[in-house]
């Protein structure tokens, strides 16, 4: 009894010490976010993870020789077919990021700088597009450039050109212009909310210390208005690389991208193992381009200032 009760009180004063940190903020925040986590965590890493596993595989036939090699990346870095659509892909990619942002930017600057007491309704009619289906805005675009379609019909009806033109639709420019509308929306939100952090009294300074409006745009508005710039390129260029639906509907055989490949492989094919190499080298290089091109728009920052 006696050595029973010497020995309580260490133990209830190590319980004491570490009842402050079970009972922190952190540690509930913690407990609380973690089963949510770890579901997120599992549904992220893991299907990568297999992904993984099965480029270092082969198929053979109709099973899969789990003897880990490197010819899937073999044939997917140095054969020509999939080293040109790779380089199709982050062009068409990289394009369609420039445009948006270009175009979005100027929409986003003026909503929020003379939208006044009407912003939220030029933001809630930016989204009318998500009213309708992706496929549907998809299409709608192959029957403004079809051959018979309204652009062509314009064109002639205006005596510009004689016949309808075949150069609209099935190829990459098709492909840039479909991509540009459909991720414009994706691209003004992020800009309009970084813009609205910017110090309204930082460009009243610059304009009282003599810039002009282009100046203190340049010196003051891009620079803070970065992030949003760079958030919004980011967004549009790595979904991107890995549309398949678009390609397919207005690209035809000049506007095939690497995502048609790998649906292939995972498809028609059934070679799994090369379309998850495929697949793993698109993630690599297109995070590699991303990482570039937020140091890029950084140096770009730090030039302006």
């Amino acid at each position: 009894m006696t050595a029973a009760a010497e020995g309580s009180p260490p133990l209830t004063m190590a319980g004491a010490r570490r009842s402050p940190l079970l009972q922190s903020g952190a540690a509930q925040g913690f407990a609380l976010i973690s089963p949510t986590f770890l579901y997120a965590l599992i549904l992220l890493v893991l299907p990568i993870l297999v992904v993984i596993a099965h480029s270092f595989w082969t198929q053979d036939y109709l099973t899969i020789d789990h003897t880990l090699t490197l010819e899937n990346y073999r044939i997917a870095l140095t054969e020509p077919i999939y080293r040109d659509l790779l380089w199709r892909s982050l062009y068409i990619s990289l394009t369609v990021s420039l445009l948006t942002v270009a175009l979005a930017y100027p929409i986003a600057y003026f909503i929020s700088f003379h939208g006044g007491r009407h912003k939220s309704l030029w933001l809630f009619l930016i989204t009318i597009p998500f009213w309708t289906s992706y496929l549907l805005r998809v299409m709608s675009w192959k029957v403004i450039l079809g051959y018979n379609g309204v652009l062509n019909s314009g064109l002639m009806g205006l005596g510009i050109i004689d016949e309808p033109s075949t150069a609209l639709l099935y190829n990459s420019s098709a492909v840039i212009i479909t991509l540009t509308h459909a991720w414009a929306t994706f691209a003004i939100l992020p800009i309009f909310v970084s813009l609205e952090k910017v110090d309204r009294t930082l460009v009243e300074a610059a304009t009282d210390l003599g810039d002009g409006p282009l100046r203190s745009f340049l010196r003051v508005t891009l620079p803070l208005s970065a992030p949003g710039v760079i958030s919004a390129a980011l967004i549009v260029m790595i979904p991107t690389v890995g549309d398949y639906v678009t390609p397919k509907l207005v690209g035809g055989k000049d506007g095939v991208m690497i995502a048609n490949a790998i649906q292939a492989q995972f498809g028609k094919a059934s070679n799994w193992p090369l379309g998850a190499a495929l697949s793993v080298t698109t993630m690599v290089i297109v995070s590699l381009m991303a990482g570039a091109t937020v140091l890029v728009i950084r140096a770009l920052q730090r030039l302006a200032r």
